[in-house]
């Protein structure tokens, strides 16, 4: 760790009253983090040990290694569903092999700057990933509602209001805990039966160890594991440095994107020589961290997996009676506080371009439709780029007038705004070429000091304009270029086959 984030430690070490903040809420995150971790070991294919040992070691060394404090990271359904397909087809041992692979890859991103790519995700793609993340972690609790016995439901009501209505009362303790503790109290001494922790899955009973995996060291697996790893690692580092923008948002504190980049490459490295599943930040349990617990430091991060590993091994028999509905509400509540209500209120969509909020609504409709965050964040920066471009290309203005020059008249067309492949594309259409090559007009003037070139596609379609004018007998001269753009025309004029 640097000098600063040690002094952050000690310092949250040495209040009594920091410190019980951080422990509980690493407490509540361990106790939700249990069945994800085993729900996610089923998507992947694997036992349900493996995905946790992984929530274990991604929280622990984030917390010393990674770039955003109080951030969890832990085996999440993303990196689950990427790598499911190979461990049908190969097993463990190839599929441990891709998560140090995909490490690997992630630290090598890192490196070469992925991070910097974050400029240029907008704003509305942003609440489009909150929104959709919410609608997922809800969308995740319906199976337990669904088929259940009758007192699922009235333990659900209670655990929120128990939720909701202690936070208003104090925020001594967090909510979350107590709703799963009185919960699971309620129903142990009542006898209810309702699904458990422990209907989830076997909880492990002891320690990871050093896992090796088995595959050759050849090309021929590299060329198998490759694109599983390349996808783990970005599907994983946008999720993360997502989750991270939105954890410095809410905390109005900045993170080192670079290093959270590479320290999920090393959480993810150590994760696999432990024989963890891999995985990357996991937006639900860092909002029950961060937003629901009042977390802030690496404090927290590193008890929420000691916690993780000393409850399944130690206390497994007494965290297996946990009742799902405790957790179902507490993940409900994380839903809720995660949703950007003020972007659907209707004073908001009325203000809003009507671009910006249906970027937003593909964004979400993505993720929801694939399951997949980095897919919709992807498809949503595209529509956003292609509505911007859309929106700019109609910036671009040309008006003619007619001009007495030295005895003559000059057509002149001034071109009003920013010139580039989008909005230069019809400027090749807005010149009156006929009318031009009349007698009467002695000359064309293309003035472009309220304009700037900005790519080869511009200089192309000048190119174009120019040749057509020759074509009617017609010489044309360009005026107002700035330096930059002076510059890229002379470096380029003439050397592009113009198109008409």
């Amino acid at each position: 760790m640097k000098p600063e984030q040690l002094q952050s430690v000690r310092a949250t070490l040495r209040s009594p009253r920091r410190l019980k903040t951080e422990a509980l809420a690493g407490l509540v995150v361990a106790l939700a983090l249990i069945p994800e971790a085993i729900a996610f070991s089923v998507i992947a294919g694997v036992d349900p040990r493996i995905g946790l040992f992984a929530s274990f070691t991604m929280a622990v060394t984030i917390s010393f290694v990674g770039g955003r404090p109080a951030m969890i990271s832990a085996a999440t359904g993303a990196v689950a569903l990427v790598i499911a397909p190979l461990m049908r087809s190969h097993g463990l041992d190839h599929l441990i092999a891709a998560v140090i692979l995909a490490g690997v890859f992630q630290i090598l991103l890192a490196v070469l700057g992925v991070t910097r790519l974050m400029r240029f995700i907008p704003r509305s793609v942003m609440v489009g990933f909150v929104n959709a993340l919410a609608i997922l972690v809800f969308m995740a609790q319906l199976p337990e509602l669904l088929g259940v016995p009758w007192p699922v439901y009235p333990l659900v009501a209670a655990g929120l209001l128990i939720v909701v209505g202690l936070r208003r009362i104090t925020t001594a303790v967090p909510s979350p805990l107590v709703a799963i503790v009185l919960l699971t109290a309620l129903a142990v001494m009542a006898g209810i039966d309702v699904p458990t922790v422990q209907d989830k899955g076997q909880l492990p009973e002891s320690l990871p160890t050093l896992f090796i995996p088995n595959v050759p060291l050849t090309w021929e697996t590299f060329q198998t594991i490759a694109p599983f790893s390349l996808s783990m690692a970005l599907v994983g580092l946008l999720e993360s440095l997502m989750t991270a923008k939105l954890v410095d948002d809410i905390t109005d504190t900045r993170s080192n994107k670079t290093r959270e980049s590479w320290g999920q490459g090393v959480a993810n490295i150590v994760t696999g020589f432990l024989g963890g599943m891999g995985g990357c930040a996991v937006i639900g349990q860092t909002m029950i961290n961060v937003k629901g617990s009042g977390a802030r430091s690496r404090v927290s991060t590193f008890l929420a997996g000691v916690f993780l590993l000393v409850l399944v091994v130690t206390l497994g028999d007494i965290v297996g009676l946990i009742p799902m509905a405790a957790l179902v509400a507490v993940m409900i509540f994380v839903s809720a506080i995660t949703f950007d209500w003020h972007s659907v209120a209707p004073a908001t969509l009325r203000r809003m371009p009507k671009s910006e909020t249906a970027v937003m609504l593909i964004t979400v409709g993505t993720v929801v439709v694939t399951h997949n965050l980095a897919i919709g964040v992807g498809v949503g920066v595209l529509a956003a780029m292609a509505m911007f471009a859309r929106r700019v290309a109609h910036f671009a203005t040309v008006e003619r007038t007619e001009v007495e020059l030295n005895g003559r008249t000059v057509a002149t067309y001034t071109v009003d705004g920013e010139l580039f492949f989008a909005s230069s594309n019809d400027l090749y259409t807005q010149f009156n070429y006929a009318r031009d090559a009349e007698p009467g007009i002695g000359g064309v003037v293309i003035d472009l000091h309220a304009s700037h070139l900005w790519d080869a596609s511009t200089i192309a379609v000048l190119d174009a304009v120019t040749e057509k004018y020759r074509r009617h007998g017609r010489e044309v001269e360009l005026i107002g270029l700035n330096s930059a753009s002076l510059q890229m025309r002379e470096r380029l004029a003439g050397k592009l086959r113009a198109a008409e």
